[in-house]
């Protein structure tokens, strides 16, 4: 069977989820992966058949080793990158992380170099400017409570 021409054209974008989790002060957790220059945040890619909830969780507790509750979608993120293709991220709100739980993260010793809590305003300067931008506008869909549609980490279809 052979691709049709509309086939052809469907977009097939690759898909990432993560999860911002937040300290007492309001802090982002962000952590720093052994493979990439800046921070991130936890998170990673949809695998085939997985939902980008289930995504999300998956990869905090292949990364932190914790398994907090995650709660609503704070951002969707359509932002394609020359090299990679289509792609779409989801940012959904993993709350507060109590004391208990911030002592439980066991890195993924193959991935992370460290998982720190970090001021908004450090966003900017730890993150590469494109998920700077997303995770801004995350944390101002938590504060209002309603998620936000982005194309390349901006307001968009105003």
């Amino acid at each position: 069977m052979t691709e049709t021409d509309h086939e052809k054209r469907m977009a097939r974008p690759r898909m990432a989820a993560g999860a911002l989790f937040f300290n007492s002060q309001g802090h982002v957790l962000l952590v720093r992966p052994s493979y990439k220059p800046m921070w991130e945040i936890p998170g990673g890619y949809v695998e085939t058949g997985e939902s980008p909830l289930a995504a999300c969780r998956r990869e905090v507790l292949e990364e932190l080793g914790i398994t907090p509750s995650i709660g609503a979608l704070l951002v969707l993120d359509w932002a394609p990158i020359e090299s990679e293709g289509d792609k779409v991220l989801y940012v959904f709100d993993g709350g507060e992380l109590q004391p208990d739980d911030y002592a439980a993260i066991k890195l993924a010793p193959d991935e992370l170099l460290a998982a720190e809590f970090h001021p908004a305003e450090a966003v900017d300067e730890l993150l590469i400017p494109r998920l700077a931008r997303r995770v801004q506008r995350a944390i101002a869909a938590r504060e209002h409570g309603h998620p936000q549609y982005l194309e390349h980490g901006e307001p968009a279809g105003g």
